[in-house]
């Protein structure tokens, strides 16, 4: 099955927490603080791979998610970095956020690594809460927690040549003849269930031609097939126009080149400005001549035009120089240009107060941090916490808002009594 766009869920490890202990040897039962810090989670990392050919790998599993953090342990050992999650993706596949649309990367090269999401921080053990004023901290902070984010997964081919034109036009079979692919050919529509890729050598040069199921008229507005594979053809260098001169399908051949320059402008105006060819397909038919003069008559020279028949062979070794003669002027196939998109900590802590009635519900990114590092059963933890209610201004704004004796406050999901 050829997939070529997949949505997934991907959560990076969250952190490892930090823990409560004391050391204890023979002779000292109670000894100082000596919990470990928890062990960070492990990252989501995307790896271009020139051995995949589609995304079929995440048609069935939606869903990654990479290894936690390990708590932290006694004598101020750090729990272990959960592993990193590996995802191999074809070259091309282009990674995008699905809730705002931005790219977070172009999978261009072989090998390329792109870090997605970051693990979470582990949290500090007791040992690192000890000072001159507080010897022995019966709390410690849990790990971070990551949220999971949804990507879309959208494969681009990179190829230099892309073969264009209308189904059974004989694309596929010109692949076969000029490059080693071998698809799969027959004589009915649509053949060509997905884009097929091969190597073509001219002489000591080699060029990439990617073969892309045949389009129909309408195809831009989601007709067909062919709106599914237009994307294999953003990348090509140069298109490849095969047109069959024979009538056999009983279409006229400049209404089918028309019409697929429509759907090509209508899908993107760039790809409409790719340097062109025109192949004339199957010229072995009985009455082809005679189309391809009327052709001609019509283009009035305004692309160059190639006669082959990819059945007998003739004329391949002409288009093979054509295409050659084209590349040597263009500039390689580029990754796309794109303002990087990336997913990244909150770094401001900042607040929000909701009243419901005597009820005032705080919340916001400085909750979050509050909920790792207070431990609710631990005098020192709740002094640590009322600390830093009353610098934040958090107390104040309360007050204002109109809390009194009789008001709860609710902060990380744990409820207090106001007391002013």
């Amino acid at each position: 099955m050829f997939i070529d766009r997949a949505l997934i869920t991907i959560k990076a490890g969250d952190g490892g927490s930090g823990i409560t202990s004391f050391m204890h040897f023979k002779g000292r039962v109670n000894g100082g603080p000596d919990g470990g810090d928890g062990g960070k989670g492990g990252d989501i990392v995307f790896v271009a791979d020139k051995h995949l050919t589609n995304l079929s790998d995440y048609y069935y599993k939606t869903k990654y998610v990479a290894e936690s953090g390990a708590p932290g342990e006694p004598k101020d050992c750090f729990g272990r970095a959960g592993k990193d999650l590996v995802l191999k993706v074809p070259l091309g596949t282009v990674i995008k956020d699905r809730e705002s649309g931005g790219i977070i990367a172009d999978m261009f090269t072989d090998g390329q690594r792109k870090v997605v999401l970051v693990g979470g921080d582990g949290g500090k053990g007791n040992a690192k809460f000890a000072n001159a004023r507080r010897h022995a901290p019966h709390f410690s902070q849990t790990g971070e927690k990551t949220e999971s984010k949804q990507v879309v997964l959208e494969l681009k081919t990179i190829a230099d040549v892309g073969l264009v034109g209308f189904p059974n036009v004989g694309k596929s079979t010109i692949l076969s003849r000029i490059t080693k692919a071998r698809p799969k050919i027959a004589n009915y529509h649509f053949t060509t269930l997905s884009p097929n890729l091969g190597v073509s050598e001219y002489y000591d040069n080699q060029f990439v031609v990617a073969d892309i199921p045949g389009l129909i008229e309408g195809a831009s507005d989601g007709a067909g097939l062919g709106i599914e594979f237009l994307r294999h053809i953003e990348r090509t260098r140069m298109l490849v126009h095969v047109i069959d001169m024979s009538g056999l399908e009983g279409r006229d051949p400049y209404e089918d080149y028309l019409k697929i320059n429509k759907e090509l402008k209508n899908y993107s105006p760039q790809l409409a400005k790719v340097k062109q060819i025109i192949v004339a397909n199957k010229l072995d038919i009985y009455g082809a001549d005679e189309n391809l003069k009327a052709f001609k008559e019509k283009i009035k020279g305004r692309k160059k035009i190639i006669t082959v028949s990819a059945v007998t062979g003739e004329g391949l070794d002409k288009l093979k120089q054509a295409i050659y003669d084209v590349l040597v002027k263009l500039p390689p196939v580029q990754p796309l240009e794109f303002e990087e998109f990336n997913y990244v900590k909150p770094e401001r802590l900042d607040y929000e107060i909701f009243k419901e009635g005597e009820t005032f519900v705080v919340t916001g990114t400085l909750v979050d941090v509050l909920k790792r590092n207070v431990v609710m059963d631990d005098m020192n933890s709740l002094a640590y916490l009322h600390k830093v209610l009353k610098d934040r201004g958090i107390i104040a704004e309360l007050r204002k808002m109109g809390a009194t004796d009789k008001s709860t406050v609710i902060i990380g999901g744990e409820e207090f009594e106001f007391i002013d």
